[in-house]
């Protein structure tokens, strides 16, 4: 494949799966490019949602290595088991098995993927610990990143996947993240059949959802035999501001304060957490974000099309972008800006519509008749399959 080898990419990202990808299907089609990370490396923690692994070369590559991990059952449909949909004074089980359209959940082998998406790149091709402070057009669709520590590089291409809160963004959008009025707090039980079987047998192995009075728990269990929980309710974005959650104690008191009188069960999902809670507020960009082209830059995932996590949609578009935008410069030899434009005409109208399911996600979970509505949702699904 023939490609301009005097391009040269610069892709701004953070510790997320979207930007290894892009590097990978770069290395692939043999677009030399360096990335900048704040990250620590290869063991950094990260949950990156679901993965979208469209490509032969890179799909066969993936599976590969998951079935060396014995990650991944050869030859199965995975699906997504929503073990209990449950409400909150009382714990009533509703097995589905919602099939995965667009990938496989993160849960089982998420992280696994990341690895070996890094591990497939030349040594070098990650600069890790360079925090981009800003950066500014030149000419000729070049820019100029400035670091943290002062330092400075040139780009051909400048690739923003630095997540909710770009540095790249503004060179091409005003737009900001907006609180959507949902914060979460999450919180670890470890060892949980060991040392918290009673919400391990509750939780069951798949994701679990217990939803009312516009707040809930949602939840899953994590390759390692822990349980991951968020717990989320509609409040002021100030809220998080007035709990002290360095002192752990009285953050689970504070946090359960606004869950009395629901089962003990599910208020132990809290009570009984290992370590820190973690508070999170949930904001997004405008639903239909976009930009006008600009030569020389574009962005993918939250960069492009932050949303609210209810269509389970982020990360999987975030890893769509990387691939898509990948095969555009390898499609369009010595013509980026043509390759930038056919990447952002698609990607417009497809985060458009996944940021109105989010969107919309958010309204049924959290509005009036919350468990009911995702039951109905649940079970049409179900229906039409």
């Amino acid at each position: 494949m023939g490609l301009d080898r005097g391009l040269r990419p610069g892709l701004v990202g953070g510790a997320e799966a979207e930007s290894v990808r892009q590097h990978r299907l770069f290395h692939v089609v043999e677009v030399p490019h360096i990335e900048l990370r704040p990250g620590a490396g290869v063991a950094e923690r990260g949950r990156i949602g679901l993965i979208a692994v469209r490509r032969p070369s890179l799909q066969g590559e993936l599976i590969g290595g998951l079935r060396h991990h014995r990650a991944l059952d050869a030859d199965r449909h995975t699906v997504v088991p929503v073990d209990h949909l449950v409400h909150q004074l009382a714990v009533v089980g509703m097995d589905f098995a919602v099939p995965c359209h667009r990938g496989a959940p993160s849960w089982g082998w998420a992280r696994l993927v990341r690895e070996l998406l890094l591990e497939s790149l030349p040594d070098g091709t990650i600069r890790w610990g360079m925090k981009v402070s800003g950066a500014r057009p030149l000419d000729d669709g070049r820019h100029e990143v400035t670091f943290a520590d002062g330092s400075t590089i040139t780009t051909d291409l400048l690739i923003g996947a630095d997540g909710a809160w770009s540095r790249i963004r503004p060179l091409l959008s005003p737009a900001k993240p907006a609180y959507t009025g949902i914060s979460f707090v999450e919180s670890d039980l470890l060892d949980a059949d060991i040392r918290h079987p009673g919400s391990a047998a509750l939780l069951g192995d798949g994701f679990f959802i217990c939803l009312g009075d516009q707040r809930g728990f949602l939840a899953h269990r994590e390759t390692d035999g822990s349980l991951h929980v968020y717990t989320a309710l509609r409040a002021a974005e100030d809220w998080i501001d007035t709990i002290d959650f360095g002192d752990s104690a009285a953050a689970r008191a504070a946090v359960l304060s606004h869950f009395d009188g629901w089962d003990e069960s599910l208020r132990a999902l809290i009570a009984d957490a290992d370590g820190a809670l973690v508070p999170r507020r949930i904001h997004a960009l405008p639903v239909g974000h976009r930009w006008d082209h600009a030569p020389g830059v574009t962005l993918l995932g939250d960069a492009a099309h932050l949303m609210s996590p209810f269509a389970g949609e982020g990360a999987n578009l975030a890893m769509l972008d990387g691939a898509e935008l990948g095969q555009a410069i390898a499609g369009h030899p010595g013509g980026t800006e043509a390759a930038l434009a056919a990447y952002e005409e698609a990607l417009f109208p497809r985060s458009e519509a996944s940021a109105a399911e989010s969107a919309a996600g958010l309204e049924t979970m959290f509005g009036d008749r919350g468990l009911e509505r995702m039951i109905e949702s649940f079970a049409s699904h179900q229906k039409a399959e």
